[in-house]
């Protein structure tokens, strides 16, 4: 076996090494250099994102041919990587910080965020129990709570001790909500063949999931991860009659029909604010079907459960306390970056029962005492980040106040373009606006048929893409090919909205006048 040499040589050559500067890679004068040239970078970004075309004007592998592709033997000073990022990398950034991005749904972001998420990048913990970082799991469970509280949940889903000792309820931060579906079917998926006393997974053929075809695509794919059978998948049609949401008479009636045919109901997703529309499936309702079957019911609020703080929007999600688990995603909407997707369960034993692990590295007395969180049992793996901090700092600085006028300035902004659209007769408003979102299109007019139709919008929205001032995306509702403009980036005003508005109106112009 060998062993460490400690000899008096040997002594002094290592010590001659630390004087003859060796790698030193957190050098705290390094750290205070590159970091305070960061964070200046940061603030020049910031102050001129506005400027920047919103989407790049560059070609697949554009950066290859930019930067080395070998990589470097010896080290260069740090102002020549960040030179290589200010020249090659941002200028083919897609700014979603630009206050003119009104794609898909907002990334938003702020300083305590930032802040925060610089802090535990550094202390660079590794919460995966209790023991292995207290405060970072003790963190993470506080500001869960406290975003609960915000949102009015009932306290069966929040870790909060009481004195009567803790209740079954909790919640866990993940990077998105493709994580909090994929967990949570997995849990319902064992606890139903738990019920229907399964051998192993033998009875998984028989398990059946549901969710309205608006539901996010990352939903079909979890059911698949999860090992549901494809064909037991029930993507419910919806319509214009419930504005796109789910139609719990549809829903109880598809169900009924598998009972019948001896399949076993397993789980639904109940969306607040889907991604296509912002419809708002009907969530006491569907826990009421639900209930008939045992079924496992999930909310996803990625995005418009931000808004639930505000109390004039929280009757989105009444009959929260009866399902089973809820998510949300304060790096959308709350100004929070990425990632952070908080999940709630109403019972975490049924998490824990199915994402424990418990090797022999990592047992510990406060793990066995049953009195901790250990966060790595309501999670897919095992080593996290700290994410929690992030979110605390924003709601520990901006305190709830802040955090709501934020919401309804953004809901303020998408009503003032909604009322513009709705005056100018060439646009029609394709479904009721439900928080921040606005979809609408150019209307069919005269002859036009609905091919017309869209191609004229699709025209539309490349036009106004190319121009760098404002960048929109598109879904289909309806079969109807439907522009969305989506308000709540984090340095948006009004002004940026107005701008927008009169882009759309002058390249609309300039395409009727060529269709002519």
């Amino acid at each position: 076996m060998g062993s460490l040499d400690t000899t008096p040589a040997a002594a002094a050559a290592f010590t001659d090494i630390n004087r003859s500067g060796a790698f030193q890679p957190l050098n705290a004068d390094d750290v205070r250099s590159y970091l305070h040239k960061s964070v200046d970078f940061i603030y020049d970004y910031y102050k001129s994102v506005d400027s920047l075309p919103v989407l790049p004007g560059v070609e697949p592998g554009y950066l290859r041919r930019l930067l080395q592709s070998v990589p470097p033997t010896s080290s260069a000073p740090f102002d020549i990587a960040l030179k290589e990022v200010r020249d090659a990398v941002v200028p083919g950034m897609t700014h979603w910080a630009s206050p003119n991005f009104f794609a898909f749904f907002p990334s938003t972001n702020s300083a305590a965020a930032i802040a925060g998420e610089l802090v535990a990048s550094a202390m660079n913990t590794v919460g995966f129990t209790w023991q292995a970082s207290p405060a970072a799991t003790e963190m993470e469970v506080l500001a869960l709570d406290w975003l609960a509280q915000l949102l009015r949940l009932p306290s069966t889903f929040m870790n909060r001790t009481a004195e009567a000792g803790r209740g079954s309820g909790g919640g866990v931060i993940l990077g998105t909500t493709s994580e909090a579906m994929l967990v949570t079917l997995v849990s319902a998926r064992d606890a139903a063949l738990r019920r229907a006393g399964s051998v192993g997974v033998a009875g998984i053929t028989r398990l059946v999931v549901y969710a309205a075809d608006q539901t996010h695509s990352t939903f079909f794919k979890a059911c698949r991860l999860a090992g549901f059978d494809p064909a037991n998948i029930r993507s419910i049609p919806t319509g214009p009659e419930t504005d796109y949401a789910l139609d719990p008479a549809k829903l109880l009636e598809i169900m009924q029909a598998d009972v019948d045919a001896s399949l076993v109901p397993t789980y639904i997703c109940a969306t607040v604010g889907t991604t296509s529309s912002n419809a708002v499936d009907p969530v006491g309702a569907i826990a009421d079907v639900a209930a008939m079957f045992n079924a496992w019911v999930h909310i996803d609020a990625a995005y418009a459960g931000s808004a639930c703080i505000c109390p004039e929007f929280r009757h989105h999600l009444n009959g929260v306390e009866r399902v089973d688990s809820i998510s949300m995603s304060p790096h959308k909407w709350l100004m929070t970056c990425l990632d952070c997707t908080c999940l709630w369960v109403r019972d975490t034993h049924r998490l824990t029962d199915s994402l424990e692990t418990n090797p022999e590295y990592l047992k510990n007395d406060a793990s066995e005492s049953g009195n901790v969180t250990d966060l790595k049992d309501m999670q897919v793996g095992v080593g996290r980040r700290f994410r929690g901090l992030k979110l605390w700092m924003v709601m520990r600085t901006y305190g709830s106040a802040k955090l709501q006028e934020h919401i309804r300035s953004d809901v303020a902004m998408a009503k003032m373009f909604e009322d513009a659209v709705r005056a100018d007769d060439r646009f029609e408003v394709v479904v009721p606006r439900n928080f921040a979102l606005v979809c609408f299109r150019i209307r069919p007019q005269g002859t036009m048929t609905e091919e017309d139709a869209e191609e004229v919008n699709r025209e539309l929205m490349e036009r106004l893409n190319r121009t760098g001032k404002a960048y929109l995306a598109h879904t289909a509702v309806g079969d109807r090919f439907v522009l969305r403009f989506a308000v709540g980036s984090s340095l948006q005003e009004e002004r940026h909205v107005r701008s927008a508005w009169e882009l759309i109106k002058k390249t609309t112009t300039e395409i009727m006048d060529e269709e002519m």
